[in-house]
């Protein structure tokens, strides 16, 4: 019947709708046959099909899951009563667990998934020592080899993976190596002695401390557990660029283990081969990677130890010959740059080449596809960390790629559905191993919620609806990927990348080397992908193909549905007209048509050179007869500038640049007459003054909340005396309709090493437009309404891992609004403790002045949403107010422009 499936499932599904829906049907009874099969034989006593070959990883789609959050199949082990468990509140063990995941997956195979990632599922550290928070995440270890009682027994675990390799899928841990739970800390640590301030949180539930020997050694005062040295016995990091913080302290109070001590390893090793052998496990995905050292894990991996031998020998006898292990490394590099990018590539390969881990999450390319698809970067920018990304990684199609997961904001969050198709689009016909977060295809907007009613964030109903419109693009565009194994085995070569503004992107997929051998003739053609990122149309001209004039393009697969074929123009050229937000994929074929005759010549020159201090001229001609021209600027076809040769085809225009406001920005105009032909483009640069027109100081000492009102910073010491949340002043700059407001704190820190620059700080900026109708006056998620009379148009809430840009459109009190781009770009300066924002003429409306706009800045702090706030502060919460107080530690009052 599998086969049965994958035969229904062909090509032209993505043609037909109704066959596509009976696809879908069709895997769905067979997964839940499979499932209900898998139960049946557990139950009867058969053998468990625990082990399976590796599959080839190129061509896997995974779906990521937190399983507290996913599905609850077993309501008895929810509550392990220690005040664990509360449903409905986002800080507490929800219920989800094993059985419920199993009992789920022919939801997760509907998607297309060919395999689960899980939390990790071992025995932890239910409590913090304050008692705040949970480990309903997994992260926090007390024994690697138990499981944890809130997600069932390990018979419920080999049953899942007998369910799934049932089903011919896979199933990936995640796991730990460089932390337990947090179970000591330190007041007034000595590197001397670790004895002295060590200080025992002996309250921690179920257990005081880890009971897996040799981690249960945790005491420093203990003469044998100094000398077995299984911890490094540190404070919390403080500096994230020093590399022995890094590698040897606490990451936020989880206890460091000496990863370098031979003991510690092969505990490690024999834990995680104890899942691989038992379980069936088929993969791992090792969190924060990056807190040990790279040479770590060619020890993890390879080690010749007879009793404990490294992971790709203990996976060999279960007949896995390709276990695949992938690292987290949280490094996002800026354009243009890739030094993250290479830090993450050194624990796949080492200077020699020697191999360490098989992949890596891929974070510089999921900051890439955020900035293009959710926060209205230039495309260009995507195009390069895709080029950068073949040129840096080893084997980049075992780079493991994401556009959200559970540690930072989902895409919805700052993102629109539009935006996320794009993105999931363009992960699905990029090198990698695609990861699907759970929830994605329900329009989840915050990051650990619920997909069952009685779990937070569910908004009390289940949310497995295979009928969602995100769930069937989901479908159809793994079905696309699986059908055309180019876009999951070949290589892209970026063809265009709009490099000022949101537009077109385009990339072609071809198989190189020895794999383009083994291919049919009709197999080995490429497959061309294109976006237009802009709201509006956009031009793309002149896209060089490498194909023969008169080629046919097959038209695959749109975001909006199937586009039309396409014939390739002399010279192997294609200039597309596209529609906004679009996603489009085609193949090129065998077949020719006759290509369009081209009698019409565009040329275009510019006067003054390639550098423009303001606006300028234009001028070209056209063949005779030509009745007009469009002018195009950055491929923006909604503001392209009608123009009329005359008769003898002369021309001229003139570029309105009020818009342009970075001098480092390369953009591009042409000459088009639509369905004839374009000119070669031009490249110019503008160099524009930004004017300030406000800088007004705020008074020291002032974040304590509203007036007032007499609010305190968490206890945690990462908040300490720092009062990351004191704005000092505000500096505001303009050039033309664009808009620079630099923030200054009284200390900017980055405890957690935020991609942004700086953290325990969020800044909430409201803006009013001049003269624009409308706006809102409730400032949503804070409790608020702005002061003085205020409406917002644009709202921009930045963190130290969101930068989220929204319209006052659909705002409320539990609603952002309306997403828009492009969004702010972001500068941190920590010299000065200035952190800088600049928005885009294109983004306030391209007003022709910014004077009488009125600014309101607030800051508080922002994880997955706004830090409570409660009658007494907690280790991450607010104190010194109602828990329905408003959200706001300091702010600047209304600002006005003049």
């Amino acid at each position: 019947m599998a086969d049965s499936a994958a035969c229904v499932c062909s090509e032209t599904t993505l043609q037909k709708s109704n066959t596509l829906r009976v696809c879908r049907l069709v895997r769905r009874t067979w997964a839940g046959v499979a499932a209900m099969a898998a139960a049946s034989a557990w139950a009867a006593g058969a053998p468990l099909q625990l082990h399976a070959p590796s599959p080839d990883w190129r061509d896997q789609v995974l779906y990521f899951v937190m399983t507290d959050r996913f599905a609850d199949g077993d309501p008895a082990n929810n509550d392990q009563g220690a005040g664990e468990y509360k449903p409905g509140d986002r800080t507490r063990y929800q219920g989800g667990d094993l059985r419920g995941l199993q009992q789920r997956l022919a939801y997760i195979r509907g998607l297309g998934a060919t395999g689960v990632w899980i939390t990790p599922p071992v025995a932890n550290q239910w409590l913090d020592p304050a008692g705040h928070y949970t480990s309903y995440h997994g992260y926090w270890a007390e024994n690697f080899k138990r499981l944890d009682p809130h997600l069932g027994t390990l018979d419920d675990y080999k049953a899942l993976s007998h369910a799934l390799h049932s089903q011919g899928m896979v199933l990936v841990q995640d796991i730990v190596v460089n932390h337990t739970g947090n179970f000591f800390g330190y007041s007034g640590w000595q590197r001397s002695d670790p004895a002295l301030g060590y200080t025992p949180n002996t309250h921690t539930r179920p257990v005081p401390r880890p009971s897996q020997p040799p981690f249960d050694q945790n005491d420093p005062r203990d003469p044998a557990h100094r000398a077995a040295g299984i911890y490094h016995w540190t404070p919390d990091i403080t500096d994230y660029t020093d590399p022995e913080q890094e590698r040897r302290f606490q990451m936020g109070g989880l206890d460091d283990l000496a990863t370098d001590n031979p003991v510690v390893r092969r505990a490690l090793r024999e834990s995680y081969g104890h899942w691989v052998r038992e379980v069936g496990v088929d993969a791992f995905r090792v969190d924060t990677a990056f807190y040990v050292a790279p040479e770590y894990f060619t020890d993890f991996m390879r080690a010749r130890d007879p009793l404990a031998p490294g992971l790709a020998e203990v996976a060999r006898r279960t007949g896995r010959r390709d276990f695949f292990v992938f690292g987290e490394g949280f490094g996002i590099d800026r354009p243009g740059q890739d030094a993250q990018a290479r830090k993450i590539e050194s624990y796949v390969r080492g200077p020699r080449g020697e191999p360490r881990l098989p992949g890596m999450l891929n974070f510089p390319l999921y900051g890439a596809l955020g900035d293009a698809f959710a926060r209205g970067r230039p495309p260009a920018e995507l195009g390069d960390r895709i080029t950068r990304m073949l040129k840096v990684h080893s084997d980049p199609h075992r780079m493991v790629s994401f556009i959200d997961n559970h540690d930072v904001d989902r895409f919805l969050a700052g993102g629109s559905v539009a935006g996320l198709k794009q993105a999931l689009l363009a992960m699905m016909t990029l090198p990698g191993v695609p990861v699907l977060y759970y929830g994605t295809e329900q329009g989840f907007t915050e990051p650990r919620a619920s997909m069952f009613a009685a779990g937070w964030g569910s908004g009390g109903r289940d949310r497995y609806d295979t009928e969602a419109p995100l769930y069937r693009a989901i479908a159809e565009m793994t079905q696309l990927r699986r059908t055309h194994r180019v876009l999951s085995r070949g290589w892209p070569t970026v063809l265009h990348g709009n490099a000022a503004t949101p537009g077109a992107l385009a990339w072609r997929m071809d198989w190189r080397g020895p794999e383009a051998q083994r291919r049919k003739p009709a197999e080995r053609q490429p497959v061309f992908v294109v976006f237009n990122t802009a709201e509006s149309d956009t031009l793309l001209p002149a896209l060089a193909t490498g194909l023969p004039a008169g080629t046919v393009l097959e038209g695959l697969h749109g975001l909006e549905g199937r586009p039309a074929d396409a014939v390739v123009g002399a010279g192997g050229l294609l200039t597309l007209r596209l529609p906004p937000r679009s996603g489009q994929v085609w193949r090129a074929t065998a077949r020719r048509a006759a290509p369009a005759v081209v009698a019409t010549r565009v040329q275009l020159a510019l006067a003054g050179g390639a550098v423009q201090r303001g606006d300028f001229e234009v001028s070209g001609t056209v063949s005779p007869a030509v009745p007009r021209l469009q002018l195009v600027v950055d491929g923006d076809l909604a503001r392209a500038l009608e123009v009329q040769p005359d008769a003898s085809g002369r021309w001229q225009a003139r570029v309105d640049t009020a818009a342009m406001v970075d001098p480092a920005t390369e953009h591009s105009v042409v000459a088009w007459a639509e369905g004839q032909a374009v000119s070669a483009p031009r490249s110019f640069r503008v160099e524009r003054m930004w004017q300030t027109v406000l800088d007004q100081p705020d008074p020291a000492g002032d974040d304590t909340g509203p007036p007032g009102a007499a609010y305190t910073y968490p206890t945690d010491p990462g908040w300490g005396e720092n009062r990351q949340m004191d704005l000092r002043r505000v500096r505001v700059e303009t050039a033309g309709g664009a808009l620079r407001l630099h923030l200054g704190l009284h200390r900017i820190t980055t405890p957690w090493s935020p991609p942004n620059g700086f953290d325990h700080v969020n800044f909430t900026v409201y803006i009013e437009l001049p003269g624009v109708p409308g706006g809102a006056t409730v400032m949503p998620l804070q409790n608020a309404s702005l002061p003085g009379g205020m409406r917002w148009h644009l709202r921009l809430r930045a963190g130290g891992w969101s930068n989220a840009l929204h319209g006052a459109e659909g705002a409320s009190a539990t609603n952002e609004g309306t997403p828009v781009t492009p969004s702010a770009t972001l500068a941190v300066d920590r010299a000065s403790n200035t952190v800088s924002f600049t928005l885009p003429a294109a983004a306030l409306g391209r007003l022709p002045s910014l004077r009488g706009a009125r600014i309101y800045v607030t800051t508080w702090d922002y994880d997955g949403g706004y830090r409570a706030l409660g009658p007494e502060p907690r280790a991450y919460a607010m104190g010194g107010g109602r828990e329905d107080g408003p959200r706001v530690m300091d702010e600047s009052g209304v600002l006005t422009l003049p």
